[in-house]
């Protein structure tokens, strides 16, 4: 009994020291690569492919944003979807249609539903959820990915969160604080689905990975990837340019 009374102390500060190895928190560390992957403001071009067993379907667009409550997508091709447009203001999401010239307000329980039918939902375009505000986090462990040191972090939706996960992890690069990897999970406990974040370049005073690839789990032989073409960050744009108006007439 003494000796695990002298143990027990050695062992809290074990476990001590190894939750506090890496100086910061699992809060900190998401905050770090938020302002990373986001900037203040942002303007990119990019390409979606849409792979699928019998056919393969691009979509090239336009995006800006400000912040975490303000984004704009453009589509730019293909032509029956031209001008096509998805727009974020704060809590509100709207899409607007130029084929029947109508702008159709987007209610949460559309959020989780496949975007232009690729892999991604509404929720991943344009973020309604909170990476910071949504869910608990932690440290799970440190891992070597693609020959880079990362954290594993754990996050698990809070109760009042309108998430359709039961946890996410991710891998965040100790180095560049970018995001490399993020498993979604059902609430079974299930791999959902998996995004590896790839092809890193430096654009100007950040490295950013420029492609990322969806894998569903249920289905290996569909995928759906994202290139950037053109990316810059801290742009000059104001809550102004995110209007319903501006919708109908950016390109």
């Amino acid at each position: 009994m003494n000796i695990i009374k002298k143990a027990l102390p050695i062992i809290l500060l074990l476990l001590l020291a190894a939750s506090s190895a890496s100086g910061q928190s699992a809060e900190e560390i998401i905050q770090r690569m938020e302002d990373v992957m986001r900037g203040e403001s942002s303007y990119a071009e990019m390409t979606m492919t849409i792979d699928r067993p019998r056919y393969t379907r691009e979509i090239s667009m336009k995006a800006w944003a400000l912040g975490e409550d303000y984004s704009l997508i453009l589509i730019t091709s293909p032509a029956r979807d031209e001008g096509t447009t998805y727009l974020k203001r704060q809590n509100e999401i709207w899409n607007y249609v130029p084929n029947i010239d109508r702008t159709i307000k987007m209610p949460p329980s559309m959020m989780s539903q496949s975007w232009m039918g690729s892999d991604f939902t509404n929720d991943d375009l344009v973020r309604e959820s909170s990476t910071l505000e949504d869910y608990d986090h932690s440290i799970l462990r440190e891992e070597t990915l693609d020959d880079r040191e990362t954290w594993v972090l754990e996050l698990i939706p809070k109760p009042d969160a309108a998430i359709v996960w039961g946890k996410v992890l991710i891998w965040v690069d100790k180095e560049h604080y970018i995001l490399l990897k993020e498993e979604n999970y059902d609430q079974r406990g299930q791999v959902e689905n998996t995004i590896h974040f790839s092809e890193i370049t430096q654009i100007g005073n950040r490295v950013f990975p420029t492609k990322m690839l969806l894998q569903p789990a249920d289905n290996p032989d569909q995928k759906t990837i994202m290139e950037y073409q053109k990316l810059e960050f801290d742009i000059d744009i104001d809550k102004s340019f995110f209007t319903q108006q501006n919708m109908r007439r950016v390109r």
